[in-house]
């Protein structure tokens, strides 16, 4: 898939194409660097992804999507689990913020999940971007606990309808 992210609406930028192919072993180092350097992730909620890797078992063993650039470099993924269908990860490089590669993402994720035969695809949230998954469609179902002392704080259960 190959499209032109938008930046908030405002139409695509010239030089802003983004392509989304299958994630491979290779770009488990990048990953673990998106998820890692997130800025969604400073302050309390750092714990979160302290430590965090995306390994090239991980990735061999999922459906991990990358969004790449032009130039080859890799700018947001996401990871799709098929059974029971659940979004794992995803996650936009903080300096691709901004171009609606996030939304690229979302519309590759509900094109792959129809593809596999799901109807909706679950999405526990980090709190901060719960917005965005709203924005995409999807609808609050519930909240999942906290379960110390990895995630010290409740998040917000979704679905995301695909069909």
């Amino acid at each position: 898939m190959t499209a032109r992210p938008t930046p908030h609406g405002r139409g695509p930028r010239d030089g802003d194409t983004v392509r989304i192919r299958r994630a491979t072993a290779r770009d488990a180092r990048r990953l673990t660097r998106i998820v890692r350097s997130s800025g969604a992730y400073r302050g309390h909620w750092a714990a979160m992804v302290e430590g965090y890797t995306v390994g090239p078992g991980y990735i061999e063993a999922h459906e991990v999507y990358a969004a790449v650039g032009v130039d080859g470099r890799v700018l947001g993924f996401y990871a799709l689990v098929l059974s029971p269908p659940e979004l794992d990860l995803m996650f936009v490089a903080d300096e691709a913020q901004g171009r609606g590669i996030g939304r690229l993402l979302a519309g590759h994720l509900a094109a792959r999940a129809r593809e596999a035969g799901l109807t909706a695809v679950r999405i526990v949230s980090h709190p901060p971007s719960v917005g965005f998954y709203l924005g995409i469609g999807a609808r609050r179902t519930g909240t999942v606990p906290a379960a110390p002392p990895a995630v010290p704080w409740d998040r917000p259960e979704l679905e995301l309808p695909v069909a």
